[in-house]
């Protein structure tokens, strides 16, 4: 037996659950990997470490620096993915969601050693801050767009599911 539906309720029924299906990725997207914050964060961290460097210290204190700012910046993961109120599965999370990380690291490494280059090479004073500068916006300038990149990719494979 088949029992007549009501083409209007149904309609009615599919946007009640989409809209806040839909509230959930934006939510998603707008505090993509931590949001701005834990971006800005992290790049004011990677300055000052790049800054500090820039100070020629010890072979021992050079340890202790690089101890101390992979110590704060694993604190500032932690700290960012426990605030976080929405967390997806891990089936949904795809390839592109590993992207940003790898981006990050071959922009701001390559920042940080042509910028270093290109100090030497003109002998500029305060060389260490300007390499700090630059190193600390190209993160922001391709993390911001990269992170909203891969939090999109989340949207589509989750509407592609339903």
């Amino acid at each position: 037996m088949s029992t007549p539906v009501d083409a209007e309720r149904a309609w009615a029924d599919l946007q009640r659950i989409r809209v806040p299906q839909e509230r959930v990725y934006d939510e998603m997207e707008r505090h993509a990997f931590g949001g701005d914050g834990a971006a800005y964060t992290t790049a004011a961290i990677m300055w000052v470490f790049l800054a500090t460097l820039g100070l020629k210290p010890p072979e021992w204190a050079f340890y202790l620096i690089l101890v101390a700012y992979v110590g704060v910046l694993l604190t500032l993961a932690v700290v960012s993915s426990r605030k976080t109120r929405l967390r997806a599965h891990r089936s949904v999370y795809n390839w592109r969601s590993c992207i940003p990380f790898f981006v990050g690291a071959l922009v701001t490494g390559g920042a940080i050693l042509s910028s270093g280059r290109l100090v030497e090479w003109l002998h500029l004073p305060l060389g260490s801050v300007i390499q700090a500068t630059v190193s600390a916006g190209a993160f922001v300038l391709v993390m911001r767009p990269a992170n909203r990149w891969a939090a999109g990719s989340v949207r589509g494979r989750l509407g592609a599911q339903r």
